[in-house]
């Protein structure tokens, strides 16, 4: 009996220790579980975003407030150029970022091979000519100088602009968005195109008085004072293909941050902002 009683003491023992192994390693679990959950939330509620000076970062501002208010904290970092945003990105050091269009991010991709995608198109940023001698197309003279940006994209968009006002043709059966000077078939007044400046240069070619004309993004005039729709002798219009987007690595496509981000900024709340910022020097879009 005693032998009976002493094996029945001994299995309680080890059963109770056994169960208590169980429990704690199912409270270990536990709790490493919402360490990874809690560091997963963190990491999906921090962004850091990069932004072209000026423009882009302060559309972000007015969006951190109301994106802090759900919890998620938005770091907003300025850029002056349009090649750093990119490299930038493509390390990790930023989340995502705001200051290119459409056909610039595929250039981007299809020569450096980033793996980005469009995580939606938030403003364009119509492209304006500007002259200090006329006050419009029509007085640009006979062999006038027009000064473009020596960025492949930026021509292409520029030139075709420069059809729709009736300054030049370009070849039949191309693609537009990616022409460069030698597909003009037709050049009427025979303009000469300079596309040798760098896009950052356009505006203090303009204030020095260089060319007859130049031709400058909306983001460049803004950050100089110049008011696109005031001070420019034509600008492109709304149905511009050239949507400014965010931009994030493809694996960060689902981030629930991401996307929150972009609803935020296609609000009525960001959109009015940006129309009454600019005044319809850049144009809200919601795609």
């Amino acid at each position: 009996m005693k032998k009976l009683l002493s094996f029945l003491l001994l299995s309680v023992v080890v059963l109770a220790l056994a169960a208590c192994g169980k429990a704690e390693e199912e409270t270990n679990t536990a709790t490493n579980d919402n360490a990874a959950n809690e560091e997963a939330t963190t990491e999906q509620t921090a962004l850091k975003v990069g932004a072209s000076n000026g423009l882009h970062d302060l559309i972000l501002e007015q969006a951190k407030p109301i994106l802090a208010e759900e919890g998620i904290e938005l770091e907003v970092v300025p850029y002056q150029d349009y090649v750093m945003p990119n490299q930038d990105l493509d390390s990790g050091d930023l989340d995502a970022n705001y200051f290119q269009h459409i056909p610039y991010l595929e250039n981007e991709i299809a020569e450096k091979g980033y793996d980005f995608v469009n995580a939606g198109g938030i403003h364009i940023e119509p492209i304006g000519v500007y002259s200090q001698d006329y006050k419009s197309l029509d007085e640009l003279p006979d062999g006038a100088t027009i000064i473009i940006s020596n960025s492949v994209t930026d021509q292409g968009r520029i030139l075709a602009f420069l059809e729709t006002q009736g300054l030049i043709k370009l070849a039949d059966g191309i693609d537009k968005t990616a022409a460069t000077v030698k597909d003009i078939v037709e050049n009427s007044k025979n303009l000469v195109i300079d596309d040798s400046s760098a896009p950052e240069m356009l505006v203090t070619y303009y204030e020095e008085g260089e060319g007859d004309a130049v031709v400058i993004n909306s983001n460049f005039a803004i950050d100089a004072g110049i008011n696109p729709i005031e001070d420019s002798i034509a600008i492109e219009g709304s149905e511009s293909p050239y949507v400014n987007v965010i931009a994030v690595r493809a694996e960060d496509k689902d981030n629930p941050a991401i996307k929150r981000l972009v609803e935020v900024l296609h609000s009525d709340e960001i959109q009015q902002f940006i129309i009454d910022e600019w005044g319809g020097a850049v144009v809200p879009v919601n795609e």
